[in-house]
């Protein structure tokens, strides 16, 4: 099968990227093969790819927004002595629902979070995406910038009806963060909220906000992204940096730019909060306590998200139909989807097809 390695990373002009002729993975115990029917291109994955995030496995395959068929199940989890990690979690976490009994043919999703231990306090507590065990889709282990892919069982997601196999690509990361940004951003009910960056996962949490009553204002520098804003029903949409029209109640920065903290802070009404969604960021500059924290503003991160948090917002999916931007692109052009969301040139998310070359 066709995958694309991470060989040497780097800059994206270095090339770090290599295009290989791999043999088509086995399912391991509570593991399910699945033919990759498109990835979406995530930002992480450039992370990963430019060595901003060190790859936890040498030479992996980047790629956690898959799409697709299941085309064969490893053995029981159970049937070489101890179950498997993801089953162990599967059990151990109250949160986290039993996933349906599959089957080849079935249409899957394989996300960010691929395993947890289900035993520590975070896991106990339903935060496995807090787990210190926790691993992670095209860092710890092989994904979907490839012809086939595995995935445990148990972190196997079932997607919702209504959308093509490209459109659901983005849900899997940039959509499933997005709204978890959007629950850590404790936006109350008919709040306005100010979303600073609007690539792939903005886009989508934006329309999620929408959905719930909320008055949206966009804040990033891409004129298309800006119209893309209006167009999905944004009330305003300005540059970066720019104050909005109106104090928020809530802020989520999409942007990895640390610099963009502190006019997001500023921009917060009193008891307002910013949650940062992305895994990496650039330095943060100083902060000013009565002009960026004081009067009860708050400062949060995002870290991955839980089972449940995909699990819901795919059922919101389901239930409201979203407009998702995308850019299809060959599994051979990779590198170039890569090159593109680095340079900011590409509109919603970029997704890669096997099928089209």
């Amino acid at each position: 099968m066709r995958a694309w390695r991470v060989t040497t990373p780097g800059p994206m002009a270095s090339r770090p990227l290599t295009l290989v002729d791999d043999a088509v993975p086995r399912p391991g115990p509570g593991e399910l093969l699945v033919r990759v029917l498109a990835c979406g291109v995530c930002r992480t994955d450039l992370h990963v790819a430019e060595g901003d995030l060190p790859v936890h496995r040498p030479h992996v395959v980047p790629g956690h927004e898959v799409v697709g068929e299941v085309v064969a199940l490893g053995e029981p989890a159970d049937a070489a002595g101890d179950p498997a990690p993801a089953d162990a979690a599967a059990a151990a976490t109250p949160a986290a629902t039993a996933t349906p009994a599959l089957a080849p043919g079935d249409r899957v999703g394989i996300a960010w979070l691929r395993g947890t231990d289900g035993t520590c306090a975070y896991c106990r507590r339903g935060a496995e995406n807090l787990c210190p065990a926790s691993t992670y889709t095209g860092w710890d282990a092989d994904g979907g910038y490839a012809e086939y892919a595995t995935v445990p069982a148990a972190y196997a997601l079932a997607l919702p009806s209504g959308y093509d196999d490209v459109e659901l690509a983005p849900l899997l990361c940039a959509g499933i963060i997005g709204y978890r940004a959007l629950l850590r951003a404790e936006l109350p009910p008919g709040g306005r909220l100010g979303v600073y960056g609007f690539g792939a996962s903005a886009h989508l949490a934006a329309q999620v906000a929408l959905a719930q009553g909320a008055t949206v204002h966009v804040l990033t520098r891409s004129p298309a992204a800006q119209r893309l804003a209006l167009e999905l029903g944004a009330a305003s949409a300005g540059g970066a940096a720019d104050p909005p029209p109106e104090p928020l109640d809530a802020a989520i920065l999409f942007a990895p730019v640390g610099d963009l903290v502190p006019p997001a802070l500023a921009a917060l009404d009193r008891g307002g909060t910013l949650a940062v969604a992305g895994i990496h960021l650039t330095d943060v500059p100083p902060l000013n306590y009565q002009r960026h924290l004081f009067q009860e503003r708050q400062l949060r991160s995002v870290t991955a998200n839980t089972r449940d948090d995909a699990r819901a917002f795919l059922r919101f999916a389901g239930e409201h139909r979203l407009q998702v931007t995308t850019t299809p692109y060959p599994l051979g052009r990779a590198d170039a989807a890569l090159g593109d969301l680095a340079a900011d040139v590409v509109t919603g998310a970029a997704v890669l097809v096997p099928a089209l070359g």
